[in-house]
């Protein structure tokens, strides 16, 4: 008679590659450390990704925004990527400031598609007062809809926010766009700082940021390192991270750039969601080049919004049904406002 004996066998996998520690203290990730996560084997720092946007979503659910420009063109900057800039031949006609039934009526729209969050945006490089009353009046008319609000007007001054926080404002939009060490390669017309300023204008006045960059403008991995550093060590970081890869725009300074690697741009997910646990990380300008594949690996990478509709301000955007399909052949659906 044959006795068979029961075994336990443990199966033990390879280390990976860690994760670098987040620093303590006042800078809490440095940018050799944000440059180190870059650089880890793809697999690892998708695990990497993913395991912590579990922690803190779901990962099967994404946030559909819709920015609406409520007045385009004419502006004084030269950002080299911006067809809305006054000095560029881009086509983009200048326009004055939305009235607030036409920009109910496609908030209202939006929603019916199911955009959670408005966001609006104006050609200016600061608002005057006049221009801030204005807006004052269209964030109230879209909050009285049940959206979540945001705007992204340029520079504010004291004050200003103040007042778009008691209309109603629940985000304030103003990107970084770069690492400080090439900021001044893409804009003049304004400094590093000046962009700081607002930031801390917005949080004094109770008004959540929205605050990312773009990517794909020349900037080299460390340098992308150090845009991610420097919104991570914002003092709180911010809730929501818009990452935009570079529309290239006839007539702009930055209409010949090389293509990004379409896996660098998922890389710059990735990194963005580990070391902004809780931020929504969102998939803005150019989705509509990436395919269905790239986006679907920025999901994985922890990417949990999208901006929803035919057009972001005055560039194309992916068409709505085609968001919706591309969702359900991923299993995921959309998300309502902070859901986790």
């Amino acid at each position: 008679m044959i006795t068979s004996t029961a075994q336990t066998i443990t199966l033990h996998r390879p280390s990976a590659a860690a994760a670098p520690a987040p620093k303590t203290g006042a800078e809490r990730w440095s940018v050799d450390a944000i440059e180190a996560l870059f650089n880890l084997p793809f697999p690892e720092l998708m695990h990497q990704a993913q395991s912590v946007h579990r922690e803190n979503f779901d990962p099967t659910r994404v946030e559909f925004a819709t920015l609406l420009s409520v007045k385009t063109g004419g502006c004084a900057e030269d950002c080299g990527y911006c067809p809305q800039a006054a000095r560029y031949d881009t086509g983009v006609e200048a326009s004055k400031l939305m009235e607030p039934a036409e920009v109910l009526a496609a908030a209202k729209l939006a929603q019916a598609a199911g955009a959670t969050r408005f966001c609006m945006g104006a050609a200016w490089r600061s608002p005057k007062e006049r221009d801030i009353e204005k807006v004052a009046e269209l964030i109230r008319t879209v909050k009285a809809l049940g959206l979540e609000t945001c705007a992204t007007l340029g520079m504010l001054e004291d004050g200003q926010a103040q007042t778009l926080q008691s209309a109603g404002l629940d985000y304030y939009n103003h990107n970084l766009d770069s690492a400080p060490d090439f900021y001044g390669d893409i804009i003049t017309t304004r400094n590093y700082q000046d962009r700081l300023d607002t930031l801390a204008r917005v949080r004094s006045a109770g008004v959540k940021v929205c605050c990312g960059g773009i990517v794909g403008m020349g900037e080299t991995r460390r340098q992308r390192a150090g845009l991610v550093a420097e919104l991570a060590n914002l003092t709180p970081y911010p809730e929501s991270v818009p990452i935009n890869n570079l529309v290239k725009i006839e007539g702009t300074p930055l209409a010949d750039q090389a293509d990004l690697d379409p896996f660098e741009f998922v890389r710059t997910i990735a990194v963005a969601r580990i070391t902004m646990p809780t931020a929504r990380v969102r998939l803005s300008a150019g989705r509509q080049q990436m395919g269905d594949a790239v986006q679907a690996l920025c999901f994985l990478a922890g990417a949990n919004s999208i901006f929803y509709g035919d057009k972001l301000l005055v560039t194309g955007n992916p068409d709505t049904e085609a968001d919706v399909q591309l969702l359900a052949r991923l299993g995921m659906s959309r998300s309502a406002p902070h859901a986790a």
